[in-house]
């Protein structure tokens, strides 16, 4: 096991299905050891053995993001096993169904920003306290291209991910001079069991997404988890809070 991510710690939340998988064995591949985070033990534990089998290093810690207390326990333990965090995804979060706003139940409302939103804030308040403490540090947060442009049918969807760009600008901004780099990717629709409810639920706004999309396709995660690679690595040590569209040119239209 080599590659761009040789001797690094990665901490990536969500990493028991789906984006957060992927990215978790991308940074696997390149040679990170890798704390597996997840609220789902089941989850965490097959990424984990996924990693293991392929001869990597990681480690699954139980999260639930929206509680502060659990994430300074998550970074506490990462910390406790390998020493430091180089690299913190903060993938984590919840889809939500299609109801136009002034129908939308203020309780899913809350639901969604509070894993969507707080759930990253919280995240980075403590991987960023840990980092400033090692004088260096990058991290990702998974936003949507529904943070960089409206869609019918998704306020709070799109309101917690235009959240996390305006995190991620805002935390870049104010920590560059400590050597800790804060970017966000921004995936359109990606093959994963999170879509595949919604495909499943809602086929006919599936359909028009596809007929207006440039590549006619959806993204597959790996395609995401080699942007989110790129930006914690050396490679992107002049990136620093950017919102990258890995979306085959949707917002481009």
């Amino acid at each position: 096991m080599s590659g761009m991510m040789d001797g690094k710690v990665a901490l990536i939340t969500g990493a028991g299905s789906g984006i957060g998988k992927g990215i978790a064995l991308a940074f696997s591949r390149g040679g990170a050891k890798v704390a597996v985070v997840d609220k789902v033990l089941e989850g965490a534990e097959e990424t984990m053995r996924m990693i293991t089998e392929s001869g990597g290093e990681a480690v699954v810690i139980q999260c639930d993001v929206t509680r502060e207390t659990d994430v300074q326990a998550m970074v506490n333990a990462s910390l406790e096993i390998f020493g430091r965090i180089d690299c913190s995804v903060n993938n984590a979060g919840i889809e939500a169904m299609p109801i136009p706003l002034a129908e939308y139940p203020l309780e899913v409302w809350n639901q969604v920003l509070n894993v969507n939103l707080t759930g990253v804030f919280l995240c980075l308040k403590h991987e960023i306290a840990q980092m400033l403490k090692q004088g260096e540090g990058a991290i990702v947060n998974i936003a949507s291209v529904v943070g960089l442009i409206g869609m019918p049918l998704a306020s709070s969807y799109s309101a917690s991910k235009h959240g996390v760009v305006g995190l991620t600008k805002t935390a870049a901004l104010e920590y560059g001079r400590s050597g800790i780099r804060v970017n966000a990717v921004c995936p359109s629709a990606t093959h994963t069991p999170m879509a595949d409810r919604f495909i499943e639920e809602c086929p006919e706004i599936v359909e028009m997404y596809l007929k207006t999309h440039p590549m006619d396709r959806m993204a597959e995660v790996d395609e995401i988890a080699a942007a989110v690679l790129w930006l914690c690595s050396d490679s992107a040590s002049f990136v620093n809070g950017q919102a990258l569209a890995v979306d085959g040119g949707l917002v481009a239209q």
